[in-house]
């Protein structure tokens, strides 16, 4: 325990911000993104051999090898996902390879969304009511939520997601934090003509799914947000990754995590040119559950029954983090953390680790 308290220490270390002379003191822009259920296998190794020529889950295995199969898990992961691993990892830190010996963990059980989310948002695994993926308002308050009710940012909080489940994820009706998710459409007066496109757009292109939409519309939302509202925290939670992997279909969760590196890119790129944001903005990433180890099986599903369903991963890169490129020290991390790090970096009080998650507080000191 003693161990793991000192490398929890040495992360929010690096991670705090470092102030150069010559910069301005003041509290950075905060980008939040999920990606649903990607594995971090995925994420640090590229292409899995066993799953990428298994016709049992790609159709195309000569075409989809085309794409992402390299002879080395190093270029594998660069094909998969280049801007992670060609700009970011210069930039920022990241952590979770466990073959490293980095770990990222739940702390809650149940090792599906809902859970993972709250915990994310919250900082608080709470497995005796968050048990379910029901539409269930969150009786926790989350980060979201404890920034937009401060006065230096009623308003300026907002969260796009693919999955329907997020306006009560987020408790929108107590919050007041903005909710875009599901099907939702653009909402209010003054609407871009993106806008106005998307709503027109996203009614006639079907969902494989019933309660998830395409991540290009939760994306592109998000994007025509940032352009006209300049939010000061959003969150934008990316569905996509965790359907496909259900469905069995291992060329559509490549193509879609690939999609989202891009995404991703889309954003940071934006935000360097932008006024609002250029020079002072973080970005965080995390995912809400990991999936199972094994290839020919499990990798589909995740939940409490799931060995190694519990082990994730963090990014963190923008203005001011300290590039530490792929941690390959022992550590230990939780995903319980990343709440309390937007209250740190936003100087917003009301922590909710100060009942529940009292290691954190290192990162104050």
């Amino acid at each position: 325990m003693k161990r793991q308290v000192i490398f929890i220490t040495v992360f929010f270390l690096f991670l705090k911000v470092n102030f150069a002379q010559n910069i301005e003191k003041k509290n950075p822009k905060i980008v939040l993104i999920t990606v649903d259920g990607l594995r971090w296998q995925e994420l640090f190794t590229g292409a899995d051999s066993l799953l990428v020529s298994n016709k049992e889950y790609v159709k195309d295995t000569m075409g989809l090898k085309g794409h992402f199969w390299k002879e080395s898990a190093l270029k594998r992961r660069q094909a998969l996902m280049p801007f992670i691993w060609k700009e970011v990892v210069k930039i920022g830190q990241i952590h979770g390879n466990r073959k490293l010996g980095s770990k990222v963990d739940l702390t809650n059980k149940m090792w599906f969304s809902y859970p993972g989310y709250n915990e994310i948002l919250s900082g608080i695994a709470d497995d005796k009511r968050i048990k379910s993926n029901a539409k269930m308002n969150n009786p926790n308050k989350t980060v979201l939520e404890l920034v937009n009710v401060t006065s230096n940012y009623t308003g300026k909080v907002a969260a796009f997601g693919s999955w329907d489940v997020f306006p009560y994820i987020i408790n929108e009706e107590r919050s007041g934090v903005l909710v875009n998710a599901g099907f939702e459409l653009a909402k209010g007066e003054n609407l871009t003509q993106r806008e106005q496109f998307l709503n027109e757009l996203q009614p006639t292109i079907p969902s494989p799914w019933g309660s998830v939409r395409l991540d290009a519309f939760t994306h592109h939302y998000a994007m025509e947000h940032m352009k006209k509202r300049h939010p000061e925290l959003i969150h934008i939670a990316y569905g996509e990754t965790d359907d496909f992997a259900h469905d069995g279909d291992y060329e559509a969760y490549l193509k879609s995590t690939n999609t989202t590196d891009n995404f991703i890119k889309q954003l940071w790129e934006y935000t360097q040119e932008d006024p609002f944001y250029k020079n002072n903005t973080v970005f965080l990433i995390a995912t809400d559950h990991g999936r199972g180890t094994d290839p020919l099986d499990t990798w589909r599903s995740h939940g409490s029954e799931i060995k190694g369903a519990g082990g994730v991963w963090f990014i963190a890169f923008g203005n001011r983090i300290n590039p530490l490129g792929e941690v390959s020290i022992k550590e230990q991390l939780f995903s319980n953390q990343i709440a309390p790090t937007i209250l740190e970096l936003l100087d917003v009080e009301g922590s909710p680790q100060e009942k529940y998650n009292k290691p954190l507080s290192l990162f104050n000191n």
